[in-house]
Parts: C-alpha cells; structure tokens; sequence
C-alpha cells in the first residue's frame, strides 16, 4: 500500500500562487508514477499533472501547462505543485495519486489521497 498526505490549499485571489504539496510513504518504491488530478463541483476528476520519481520530462494538462509546475523531492518522498496565475476556474479539490505507470486516466491510479481544497477568488 502507499500512503498519500496533501498540504497547502486554501483561499487566494485571481493572478495569486499557491504550492501544495504530496507527502508519499509505505510501498513507494512500486509507484514510480506521482500525478496531480482535479476534481471541480459537479465535473469529473481530471489530470493536471504527472512526474515520475526516476526522472523524465513531466507531463501536463493543456490547461494548465506554463502556469502550473510539478517537482519531486526524491529524499523526501514529496511532490509539489506550484500554482502560479491562478484563474477561478482553477478552483477545485486537488488529489494526489500514485501508480505504477504515468496515465491520464484517473482509473488507472490506484491510490489516492485525501484531497485537499484550491479555491481561486475573482
């Protein structure tokens, strides 16, 4: 099992940033995939960003690519996502996940974390 923990949501303004960040542990070494997903109210869940842990170019949602960064810190087990221009409609609970490979598909992430609220005033 890997154990995924969220930090770093919260309320800011239009054009404002924010970092979260992704705190894995347990059988980490069988999930060399770590993603971002989204999900707003009353939409599904969606892909915003992935990153493998042994290295390779990070992947992005068109959406939100040149606005938004993924990064790992192998030492700590961490992924971060930095937001940057953020727009309301960034406004959604962001999760965490966890596989063995990078997909866009959130069925194809087994683990998950709890989420954790962005919320982007106008």
């Amino acid at each position: 099992q890997v154990q995924l923990v969220e930090s770093g949501g919260g309320l800011v303004q239009a054009g404002g940033s924010l970092r979260l960040s992704c705190n894995a542990s347990g059988r980490t070494f069988r999930s060399d995939g770590m993603g971002w997903f989204r999900q707003a109210p009353g939409k599904e869940r969606e892909f915003v960003a992935a990153i493998s842990w042994s290295g390779g170019t990070p992947y992005y949602a068109k959406s939100v690519r040149g606005r938004l960064t993924i990064s790992r810190d192998n030492a700590k087990n961490t992924v971060y996502l930095q937001m940057n221009s953020l727009k309301p409609e960034d406004t959604a609970t962001y999760y965490c996940a966890a596989a063995d490979r990078i997909t866009y598909a959130p069925a194809n992430w087994p683990y998950w974390g709890q989420g954790t609220q962005v919320t982007v005033s106008s």
